[in-house]
């Protein structure tokens, strides 16, 4: 069993559909073919008990009428014999004996020479001769159905016998189920012809989603299924390439991420090793003061690490938690924290008054660092502006200042990682892409107004109500 398992596991799919469709079609064409002749030898074999019947009953009908002759009743049992072999042909496959009191045997019909020299029939005839009945009998290698009819005529004792070959009245149920047997296998053959057809054009997606994984797996992410139909294959195949939609981004995405970061580290990495080369161990002041320049390196690459790990953590479903949140108390709070971020001119524009489902920390985190970037290109005195409304079915949370604004060379660039606004920025140039991030977790955006003076950030965030 284990081995036939085995043997099957090594067919393909197709293989082993067409294997499938083909052996219950067999099982299915031997079904009917056995009920086929059960029901048909049966219907033989009463077929010809009710001839055997009926030539016995028109034996009996003759036995009670009178002689054509002398119009009256028959003198003899042989007389008798005479009449009704004269008077009947028998039906195929069937013959009529008269065993006369005096005398051999007499038939009517074709004779059988194997059957009038068997010992075993007259045996037969000789044994049912006084009580009559009906038996079967191999002859020859053939079977024969007999049934004997006493006669007591006149002081004489005769016997009428019928006999039908039946292995001749099944020879044309075997010619019959060789035809069949002859069309059930080539009915197989065709069957099984199309089911592999239609099992390679209905395994043709499986099949070029298998060639595509396997280019995927040499790298080549740019492979995709041709989708044709609308059936469950063609879903699959739809949803394949989704799948490699996103893991093509995913890719892109890390590889930037890593080329983006290794070069970010780098630059403090050799500063770190620079300073440490030159180091004068000797020299306290020189050691104090490398090791508060060192400090704060490592706080920069601190920084850079957490705000990775921030983008990291971008892709993930539980990044946010939305629940309810007070939109006007969100807005307060966060006008209440960026006062600490410089000496600059802090204005509430507006509020919405509403409750809005977001998750309120990570969009204060996000409002927080608009601010954070607003107070480092403004200067002491300027303006920066922090509201929120409902506008178009939309929550709408920004940041203005009236500063140096946004260079239109980087307008298309900003939100993306360690993209920067100028040669100026300090940054790592990754805060707006936290903010994008935390934007596109709500299902939402982060945009930069058209704006004369300053710059204007804008987080949209949908609210599930009309609008």
């Amino acid at each position: 069993m284990r081995r036939t398992v085995t043997a099957l596991s090594r067919l393909s799919v197709r293989q082993r559909l067409t294997a499938t469709i083909a052996l219950l079609t067999t099982l299915a064409l031997v079904a009917v073919g056995v009920t086929l002749y059960v029901l048909e030898s049966r219907r033989i074999d009463r077929s010809i008990d009710l001839s055997l019947s009926q030539e016995i009953g028109e034996f009996r009908a003759l036995q009670s009428e009178d002689d054509p002759e002398t119009r009256r009743p028959f003198a003899s049992a042989d007389r008798l014999l005479t009449v009704f072999l004269e008077r009947n042909l028998p039906d195929d496959n069937e013959s009529l004996y008269g065993f006369r009191a005096t005398g051999g045997p007499t038939y009517q019909g074709e004779g059988d020479p194997v059957l009038q020299g068997s010992a075993s029939f007259r045996a037969l005839v000789g044994r049912l001769s006084d009580t009559g009945g009906t038996e079967s009998l191999t002859v020859g290698g053939r079977d024969y159905r007999f049934s004997v009819q006493p006669i007591r005529q006149g002081g004489e004792t005769s016997s009428f016998v019928v006999t039908h070959d039946v292995s001749a009245s099944r020879d044309d149920l075997h010619e019959l189920m060789v035809t069949y047997a002859l069309l059930s296998a080539l009915s197989v053959i065709i069957i099984a012809g199309l089911a592999s057809w239609s099992a390679g054009r209905l395994l043709s997606p499986v099949r070029r989603l298998r060639e595509t994984a396997q280019g995927i797996s040499d790298g080549d992410l740019g492979g995709r299924l041709e989708v044709t139909g609308h059936d469950d294959l063609s879903e699959l195949q739809r949803t394949f390439n989704d799948m490699l939609d996103r893991l093509e981004s995913s890719f892109v995405t890390q590889r930037q991420l890593l080329d983006d970061a290794g070069h970010e580290l780098r630059t403090p990495l050799t500063v770190l090793r620079g300073h440490l080369e030159v180091l004068d161990a000797d020299d306290p002041r020189d050691v104090a003061e490398t090791r508060a320049l060192l400090l704060d390196e490592i706080d920069r690459m601190s920084r850079l690490v957490n705000d990775l790990l921030m983008l990291a953590k971008a892709r993930r479903p539980d990044f946010v938690d939305p629940h309810p949140t007070d939109v006007e108390a969100l807005t307060h709070g966060v006008v209440d924290r960026v006062r600490a971020l410089g000496n600059r001119r802090w204005l509430l524009d507006g509020v919405a008054r509403a409750t809005v489902p977001l998750d309120g920390q990570r969009i204060t985190q996000a409002l927080l660092q608009m601010s954070d970037n607003a107070a480092r290109h403004t200067r002491p005195g300027d303006e920066i502006a922090i509201g929120s409304r409902l506008h178009e079915g939309r929550l709408e949370l920004w940041v203005r200042d009236t500063g140096t604004g946004v260079d239109p060379a980087v307008r298309t660039q900003i939100f993306e990682r360690f993209a920067r606004a100028g040669d100026d920025d300090e940054g790592f140039g990754l805060g707006l892409s936290i903010v994008s991030a935390i934007a596109e977790a709500h299902g939402g955006e982060v945009v930069l107004d058209d704006t004369t003076t300053g710059a204007t950030f804008r987080l949209r965030i949908p609210t599930g109500a009309p609008a």
